[in-house]
């Protein structure tokens, strides 16, 4: 966690995000932090998300695109974070519009285009400000975990629906959703046959609550709650990137964890939505060329959409510490993607038995043996729980 103080940005114009950065060249003792390209609704739970990691940033926000909306995001953001320095600007600097970026809770307000003196006085009021308390952001928001296969066939469903369940076991309340539109393969590993789909979500979002959500989908016996996409093909253009942003605020507001399974469509809007909102998005690679080198262009699109590289935990399934001649090592995956390897998953015949059987391989401990110990190692590293003896005996040999 870092101590130092960065800026974050909040602005749908990328000239504008830039000069921000060139702004903060001059200024040693700030760095530039997260950049989030839309002024949305829920932009309060990646500015969250974002000061779990770095406690003592500050935010910059753009006005101009869409003052309404902007405003009301400004609101939000200082309702959920009352001691956050927050910075608004625009290109109007009249009375009304300066008073009521204060009214919504700014600290400064600077005039578009930004002017160099102006930037630099306003750094200076921010350092001087009073360090947020706590240190971190003491928030109640759920966290999002997206698993990504880089490929078909990595194992990402089954990833997925493991982590979901020692979740669950764990007495979180937890959500699983199902983001894979063609494969839509959840519901088939947990022999599920649900009868409310996200169309039914995407139909009663306006009025959506906890009673209404959970009455109608589908619950696990482990405890957890499904949603997925219907089993038809024909059907898709029903739930959209922002439905999907105003779900997941929905989730994150009620419930402790929620785990999406990707699939491996990051070029789907909705995908990219789920990544956006992500607390750890775990990319999932084997050791086969193809699937690195995807992974590859996998990292480049994510960096794209405005993820942190620390966002990104890299985890090779089907691990083999000896590959054969067209498999790579984790000292190649790591320099051809110059992320760290997070995690290890090895091989398992206990993993396919129990996708055959459609239970997850940790609803039966005894059945699943090694892997059940390596996969809650797993869980506890991505969570931050303490890992106990067994599981970081099971961790070493990952």
């Amino acid at each position: 966690m870092s101590t130092a103080l960065s800026l974050m940005v909040a602005s749908s114009d990328e000239h504008f995000r830039e000069t921000v950065r060139d702004n903060l060249l001059n200024i040693p003792d700030i760095r530039p932090g997260a950049e989030f390209p839309e002024v949305a609704a829920n932009l309060y739970v990646r500015v969250l998300q974002e000061l779990e990691r770095n406690p003592y940033a500050g935010l910059v926000i753009d006005l101009s695109f869409d003052p309404e909306a902007a405003f009301k995001s400004l609101e939000r953001v200082k309702q959920a974070i009352p001691d956050l320095f927050v910075i608004a600007s625009h290109f109007i600097a009249d009375g009304d519009t300066v008073i009521a970026a204060m009214r919504a809770g700014a600290n400064e307000f600077l005039l578009q285009p930004l002017k160099r003196v102006e930037f630099r006085d306003a750094m200076s009021r921010f350092e001087r400000a009073p360090r947020r308390t706590g240190g971190g952001a003491e928030s109640k928001l759920g966290k999002v975990y997206t698993f990504l296969g880089s490929k078909g066939g990595v194992g990402t469903t089954a990833l997925a629906v493991n982590f979901c369940s020692i979740l669950a076991q764990r007495k979180q309340a937890a959500v699983m959703i199902d983001l894979d539109w063609v494969a839509n393969d959840v519901a088939m590993q947990l022999g599920a046959a649900p009868q409310y789909t996200l169309l039914e979500v995407a139909e009663n979002l306006n009025k959506l609550d906890q009673a209404l959500f959970e009455g109608f989908v589908t619950r696990d016996p482990l405890g957890f709650f499904l949603v997925g996409p219907p089993d038809s093909l024909d059907q898709r253009n029903y739930f959209s990137e922002n439905m999907f942003r105003e779900f997941a605020t929905f989730l994150i507001e009620k419930y402790d964890s929620v785990v999406i399974d990707a699939g491996k469509n990051i070029n789907d809007e909705v995908v990219a939505g789920a990544c956006a909102v992500s607390t750890a998005i775990f990319l999932v690679v084997n050791q086969d060329f193809p699937s690195v080198r995807n992974a590859q262009r996998y990292v480049t699109a994510l960096s794209h959409l405005g993820i942190n590289q620390d966002q990104i935990k890299l985890v090779v399934n089907h691990y083999n510490k000896k590959p054969g001649p067209n498999h790579a090592t984790l000292e190649q995956i790591q320099q051809t993607l110059n992320l760290p390897v997070f995690y290890g998953i090895p091989h398992s015949p206990a993993m396919l038995a129990a996708v055959n059987k459609a239970r997850p391989a940790v609803a039966d401990r005894q059945s699943a043996g090694e892997v059940d110990k390596i996969l809650r190692a797993f869980v506890d590293k991505a969570t931050g729980a303490r890992l106990a003896p067994v599981a970081q005996a099971a961790a070493k040999t990952a």
